[in-house]
């Protein structure tokens, strides 16, 4: 996260975001959009746009269009990275329903430090990529997490074939 980014508050990263969202589908942003985008009144907007614009973050003018300015664009890009990569291990590892996922990582992503985020994209790598993890591992988290309960008996099944399948490695 770089300077500019942690003077700005959770409203104003919120901001950002819809703004980058409306340039990719609509090439610019309204206010109108905005406001409907963050279900606020448009009378609202206004203000914000002011102090991301006084920021530099923005090109506005009354009345106009909105578009990120490149340093804009980079805060923005970084904030949604964070969302994308919370919300993916909200879904992929811990199982949580995709909306409110998404939810969630609206709300984490602002308060995620960038030694953290890093880490848990890494963890997401890990689990993707180790052959004592994977899917499998991750679908038995998902049956415990359902039930509370945890099938002693296919964990040690599970043992023996990873025993099986590197053999010489401890495990």
């Amino acid at each position: 996260m770089d300077k500019q980014s942690q003077a700005l508050t959770e409203s104003m990263e919120n901001y950002l975001e819809v703004i980058l969202e409306l340039e990719k589908t609509n090439k610019v942003a309204r206010a109108k959009d905005i406001a409907d985008r963050l279900q606020i009144q448009r009378g609202s907007v206004t203000g914000a746009l002011k102090i991301l614009q006084k920021k530099g973050l923005i090109n506005y003018k009354p009345y106009s269009f909105i578009t990120l300015s490149d340093s804009g664009k980079k805060v923005a890009k970084e904030i949604t990275h964070r969302h994308q990569v919370i919300e993916k291990f909200l879904v992929t590892v811990l199982r949580i329903d995709p909306e409110a996922a998404s939810a969630t990582a609206c709300r984490m992503e602002h308060a995620i430090d960038e030694d953290t985020l890093q880490r848990l994209v890494c963890f997401i790598d890990y689990l993707q990529l180790c052959p004592r993890v994977g899917n499998d591992w991750l679908t038995s988290f998902a049956n415990y997490c359902a039930s509370g309960d945890i099938d002693t008996n296919r964990c040690r099944t599970c043992i023996e074939d990873c025993k099986e399948s590197l053999p010489g490695k401890n495990i």
